[in-house]
């Protein structure tokens, strides 16, 4: 029997470039469209086997076209890229035109349906408005919520998720989430692709309409922030308080900002809704996940000396910028 082809899209970022890494390697066909080939990912891409990248806009309706063509399996995680709900839309009704036969979208919650007057956070809900139309079209399909990236963090001033590093070598996050209520974590690039091909493995008979929480761990930031002292030997703190933005953002990422401020800062809402429990079914699907601490120790410095950051070698405060 000739290998499966996987449709993915935006597959830069880090939970489509996961499966694609993981898919290739064991012999998959992947279809794989990226938005342009400028980037250390996209050069990655290219090179591995079984690959065939396509490049172009996720609105260029031939490019989706060609994409989903003679492929039975799709992966979907659309950004905020232009019109994400058009985008979501035309995207699912390519793959049902084209006869895929299991769709995994990431989605994630709204929380405004719960009654409880939580928000909606933009970034989210227009995701969840493209997954209630993959259901109404009868596109057989999963949907993955995923947790909160360990790779967000960073020493650099982006806001919500800066580690900051402080002139006696240690560490301070600053957040808006309670310090004793849990939140959900994933290594996305490590984790995403194994547990998102083992759903299609399994198919959609197993999982088709369901939802499942992509998240390893259940910590607190507390917890979090014990991770990476055990994982650097240093200190570090979290500080509960408001979300610092020191630096630009992307259309409409202030607006999410603010609303995570009043949804998991004022009302503590759970991180996908009431419905949806994590983490004993992600970790059924890849029990090899990495976790914070592992990630803290083995990945962390990495990431920051690509972004020129020296504390790892010894150097003072480390921050790359010392004469």
């Amino acid at each position: 029997m000739p290998p499966k082809t996987i449709a993915v899209v935006n597959s830069a970022g880090r939970q489509a470039a996961s499966l694609v890494r993981v898919a290739s390697a064991v012999g998959y066909r992947v279809k794989a469209q990226l938005r342009s080939q400028e980037g250390l990912v996209a050069q990655e891409l290219q090179a591995l086997p079984n690959v065939e990248l396509f490049v172009g806009p996720l609105q260029d309706r031939d490019l989706i076209e060609r994409l989903f063509r003679d492929a039975q399996l799709a992966f979907i995680n659309t950004t905020y890229w232009g019109d994400e709900v058009a985008i979501g839309r035309s995207l699912a009704d390519a793959a049902k035109k084209a006869g895929v036969q299991h769709y995994v979208y990431s989605s994630m919650p709204d929380h405004s349906i719960y009654g409880k007057g939580w928000p909606a956070l933009p970034l989210w809900s227009s995701k969840f408005t493209v997954e209630n139309y993959v259901r109404q079209i009868g596109l057989p399909a999963t949907f993955v919520y995923a947790g909160i990236y360990n790779n967000n963090f960073t020493s650099l001033p982006y806001p919500l998720f800066c580690m900051e590093l402080q002139k006696d070598g240690s560490f301070n996050w600053k957040a808006p989430f309670h310090p004793n209520v849990p939140l959900p974590w994933l290594d996305a690039e490590h984790d995403v692709g194994p547990a998102v091909l083992q759903i299609l493995k399994d198919g959609p008979n197993r999982w088709s309409g369901k939802r499942i929480a992509l998240a390893f761990e259940m910590l607190t930031p507390v917890q979090v922030c014990h991770a990476f002292a055990r994982a650097l030997g240093r200190h570090v703190k979290y500080e509960h308080g408001p979300i610092e933005v020191k630096v630009s953002v992307p259309p409409g990422y202030r607006e999410q900002l603010e609303g995570i401020e009043v949804l998991f800062g004022k009302y503590r809402a759970p991180y996908f809704g009431p419905d949806l429990d994590a983490p004993e079914e992600a970790k059924k699907l890849w029990p090899g996940y990495r976790g914070m601490e592992e990630y803290a120790r083995e990945v962390f410095p990495l990431e920051e000396k690509l972004n020129g950051m020296t504390w790892m070698n010894g150097n003072g405060n480390g921050n790359g910028n010392e004469a």
